[in-house]
């Protein structure tokens, strides 16, 4: 995910907690969605698309703080908060 932000990540993983959430937050729905369409874990087609909307609003968010750097408010929408 973002090859061209690697070392950026690595260092905002680090430096920057709710980054850091909001990465491990994406990386465990990834994790349950390839479970649930290998069908390791039952879930419905709902379900599965519903964590795939929600793991899409997460990389939104973290694409957001990427851009913007320090000037990133936490909740990545760029409003200061």
């Amino acid at each position: 995910m973002f090859p061209e932000f690697r070392e950026k990540i690595s260092r905002l993983k680090s430096e920057d907690p709710h980054f850091a959430k909001l990465f491990h937050s994406h990386n465990a729905l990834d994790q349950e969605i390839k479970n649930m369409e290998a069908g390791i874990t039952p879930a419905t087609h709902e379900t599965i698309e519903s964590l795939k909307k929600q793991k899409l609003q997460l990389k939104d968010d973290l694409y957001a703080i990427l851009r913007k750097g320090k000037d990133a408010c936490q909740c990545g929408h760029g409003c200061g908060g």
